[in-house]
């Protein structure tokens, strides 16, 4: 083998074995799935084991809840968690959204979702405010180990985006 050959094996090596240790630093083996400390994470649809226990709905939800959850578009959904959850900021800003994709399909490794708004003029627009309260209300609503959501103004402009 060349010296050009044997450089480039063990960087695909070395990267290969920081990939590992990387994908396994999280790990304690204690098992828990605790996915944060919001205060409204027993009370959400995907990251509580008992969420219809704050609600009212007994121990578990209903067939009838789970098909009426499911006929709800994702901004829908996003919308009607914060209307019940939210601060009244949160609330005016979460009006505006008109489109949410990526939230319903979530593996915690490298989680995405794109919420899309009417507000205009991009990073330097109206809506740049707004959309941090929007990337929060998101991050209280879906948890992901590793989740990043990015809110887009009418154009398709990127206006934030935050961790959830």
């Amino acid at each position: 083998m060349g010296m050009k050959t044997k450089i480039a094996l063990g960087a695909v090596v070395g990267l290969v074995v920081i990939g590992a240790v990387s994908a396994n630093a999280g790990d304690d083996g204690t098992g828990t799935t605790d996915k944060g400390t919001s205060a409204s994470a027993d009370r959400q649809p995907g990251g509580a084991k008992d969420a219809g226990a704050d609600s009212g709905q007994g121990p578990g939800k209903t067939e009838e809840t789970e098909k009426a959850e499911t006929k709800l578009s994702q901004a829908e959904q996003f919308k009607a968690f914060v209307k019940e959850n939210g601060t009244a900021q949160e609330k005016e800003a979460v009006s505006h959204v008109t489109k949410v994709q990526g939230a319903d399909k979530q593996n915690d490794i490298l989680d995405t979702a794109d919420v899309y708004t009417d507000f205009t003029g991009g990073l330097m627009g109206e809506g740049s405010g707004p959309a941090k309260l929007i990337a929060s209300a998101f991050a209280d609503w879906k948890q992901s180990e590793n989740g990043l959501v990015t809110v887009y103004d009418a154009d398709g402009e990127l206006l934030g985006n935050g961790q959830f």
